[in-house]
């Protein structure tokens, strides 16, 4: 019995299209030239068809930079991953998978769902998503889903959160960094009868030696925990390029949680600090732009535990070069 599903080699579809171009490389060192018009027209007509969606996430992204700003970068990542494992990529076998086309329309039924009866578009970037992958997997085959699954899971970290969810998580996150900076800054005032601190709810009172009171509300100040979501993106970016182990992977993102929480600590009592000489530091853009700058040490963090995992495991490096799932 003969299987009749189409197969196309990478590298022999490679070698028909040089003989027509001269033999020229391929593009990207992954696309011959057909393939490369094929996905920027499959490409348009995906921005076209969530065209809604696109519109929305770039508006809200822009708007609220501090929040979603890492929403642009995602994709040029998932690219890099892409073009990190571009000569597997190029040396894999392509073929049709038809089973993917049930995902492929579940993916876009949701969507029309999502985006005239119910108005969602958190599930509306999930269904663009699974679109993408399916409609990926549909044209390539389950050989390809090797390197093109995690950079096209990746882009999970780009759709923007619904707010009712977003508000349960970071309320007790805000809480446990309310907490958390009251004992730093204690333990930064007390000692040299420079300031004490008071801890009411969500709100702290520094009292210094000379009597006056600087309240500092977290909930704004710690604002920046709806940064979480940046911080889980960074892990995992980091996690995707600097681990070679599953364990350290999974590792890496479990600890992105704490690291924000951290981090905001941190935040919180460099704002505490700033209110003694000016409160008027403690409001406006001074809590975002501190929240971002954080981000350079959160990175230098992540790439330290990334040390020490790949310390764990004797500095293996990766087996195969780029990014396999």
């Amino acid at each position: 019995m003969t299987n009749d599903t189409p197969r196309v080699s990478a590298t022999s579809g490679t070698a028909a299209m040089n003989a027509g171009n001269g033999g020229g490389d391929l593009v990207l060192g992954m696309f011959t030239r057909r393939g490369l018009a094929m996905m920027i027209a499959l490409g348009a007509a995906l921005v076209w068809l969530f065209w809604r969606w696109f519109d929305y996430q770039f508006r809200v992204s822009w708007e609220h930079m501090e929040d979603w700003g890492h929403s642009f970068v995602i994709p040029l990542i998932s690219g890099y991953l892409l073009w990190q494992s571009r000569e597997q990529i190029a040396k894999t076998d392509v073929r049709v998978f038809w089973v993917a086309l049930v995902p492929f329309l579940v993916g876009i039924q949701t969507y029309a769902v999502s985006l005239f009866i119910v108005s969602n578009p958190m599930l509306q970037g999930f269904s663009m998503i699974l679109t993408l992958g399916s409609l990926v997997l549909l044209l390539t085959g389950p050989a390809m889903l090797r390197y093109t699954f995690l950079p096209v899971a990746y882009l999970i970290l780009m759709v923007t959160i619904a707010e009712s969810i977003m508000l349960k998580i970071t309320f007790k996150l805000q809480a446990i960094a309310t907490q958390g900076s009251w004992v730093m800054l204690n333990l930064i005032g007390e000692p040299f009868g420079w300031f004490t601190v008071d801890i009411d709810g969500n709100r702290l009172d520094i009292l210094t030696s000379s009597g006056a009171i600087h309240p500092l509300n977290v909930a704004e100040a710690c604002s920046g925990m709806r940064m979480v979501v940046a911080f889980y993106a960074l892990a995992g970016a980091v996690a995707l390029l600097g681990c070679s182990q599953w364990w350290q992977r999974i590792m890496l993102l479990l600890l992105a949680g704490p690291v924000a929480v951290f981090m905001n600590m941190i935040r919180v009592v460099v704002l505490g600090l700033l209110t003694l000489e000016d409160p008027n530091l403690a409001a406006g853009d001074a809590h975002t732009l501190i929240g971002t700058i954080l981000l350079i040490p959160s990175l230098g963090l992540f790439i330290g535990i990334v040390w020490a995992l790949n310390k764990i495991v004797g500095g293996n490096e990766p087996e195969t070069k780029g990014v396999a799932a």
